[in-house]
């Protein structure tokens, strides 16, 4: 496990390459992100983007969505997989916010987890970006892989185990942010495949790299 000083180092060396540290998924409403990140399940965030647009625009509100024929939510939102599942939460999801939450997307880890469609990773979203509360780890796969390769992890693949772990090491201000971040990473450096060792500027604090570095 890395030290206080070298966990700090990695958390500006992201910032330097990633200075926005910004959820790729586009939303202006709170619930449309709590829907977008379900869609996103199993799918890219770039398809997800060209798909919510027609879907937010034929149900603009939380009361549409929640009054929603199941059947036509499949139609829009059928390329990007498991629609069936995906429109029977997003519509069951609308209806529990109106009744049992004013019509507003929960601020509480508890009642977002009561929410059709909704694991710990979709709650620490929510919680971080549109809440901003502070200490919250996303733990999706980029997270889970960079943050073993890197060391910040014991390298479990279990989500619930590393956000444990990252919030043990990471300053509560940064976490959610952080975690953007690596999905950005990711993306363009630290593939699953094959990373790209020779252009990540991380490499002075990365274990896996340090490890397997030519003598």
């Amino acid at each position: 496990m890395k030290c206080h000083e070298d966990v700090l180092a990695i958390v500006e060396g992201l910032k330097e390459l990633y200075p926005d540290g910004l959820c790729s998924l586009q939303y202006p409403e709170p619930h449309e992100l709590l829907f977008s990140v379900r869609l996103a399940a199993q799918c890219t965030d770039e398809r997800v983007n060209m798909v919510t647009p027609a879907l937010f625009a034929r149900f603009p509100t939380l009361e549409a969505l929640a009054g929603a024929d199941v059947s036509e939510v499949e139609e829009l939102i059928h390329s990007t997989g498991f629609f069936r599942a995906k429109a029977r939460d997003i519509v069951a999801a609308s209806r529990m916010m109106l009744e049992e939450f004013g019509g507003r997307v929960p601020d509480d880890m508890q009642d977002l987890l009561r929410l059709p469609g909704v694991g710990r990773k979709t709650a620490n979203l929510i919680l971080g970006d549109v809440y901003r509360v502070p200490g919250v780890v996303v733990a999706d796969t980029h997270c889970i892989r960079i943050s073993g390769r890197l060391g910040l992890t014991d390298g479990t693949k279990d989500p619930a185990k590393v956000e444990q772990q990252l919030r043990q090491v990471l300053p509560p201000e940064e976490s959610n942010d952080f975690c953007h971040r690596l999905v950005l990473h990711g993306r363009a450096v630290c593939m699953a495949r094959k990373p790209d060792c020779a252009q990540c500027a991380l490499r002075p604090w990365c274990d896996t790299y340090t490890k397997n570095e030519p003598e």
